[in-house]
């Protein structure tokens, strides 16, 4: 038999890469469309550049990479209540809303950030 001596307790963050100068883009996606708060980086992180996000149990990283290529099929699946409402807003600023329906037991749809970058929006059927 074998025991862990560790266990699993959860997702700190997701990192995403971006550009260099793309924060404001971050904001303004992440913050102003998502509703988002932004954080408050530690400052020898802050050098690097990029910003953090936090909302609803879930922290977002947005770090600057040199050789930046948006991920088109990598992507944080994101758990949402009111998924429709939320695609409603996407939609209303300006971000397609591709739905997917072959996730059983869940509504989802992808759509991209301003970077590019693809992320999924699920909610769970009753």
């Amino acid at each position: 038999m074998t025991t862990n001596d560790y266990s699993l307790e959860g997702l700190h963050h997701v990192q995403l890469a971006i550009p260099a100068g793309a924060e404001d883009q971050c904001r303004e996606f992440w913050g102003e469309v998502l509703g988002m708060t932004e954080l408050e980086k530690p400052p020898v992180l802050a050098a690097r550049g990029g910003c953090w996000f936090r909302g609803g149990g879930l922290e977002v990283h947005l770090g600057v990479e040199q050789d930046f290529s948006p991920a088109k099929k990598a992507h944080p699946g994101i758990l949402v209540s009111s998924i429709h409402g939320l695609a409603a807003r996407l939609e209303d600023q300006g971000h397609e809303v591709t739905w997917d329906d072959n996730f059983p037991g869940h509504e989802r749809f992808y759509a991209f950030d301003k970077l590019g970058n693809r992320l999924e929006f699920l909610e769970p059927k009753n």
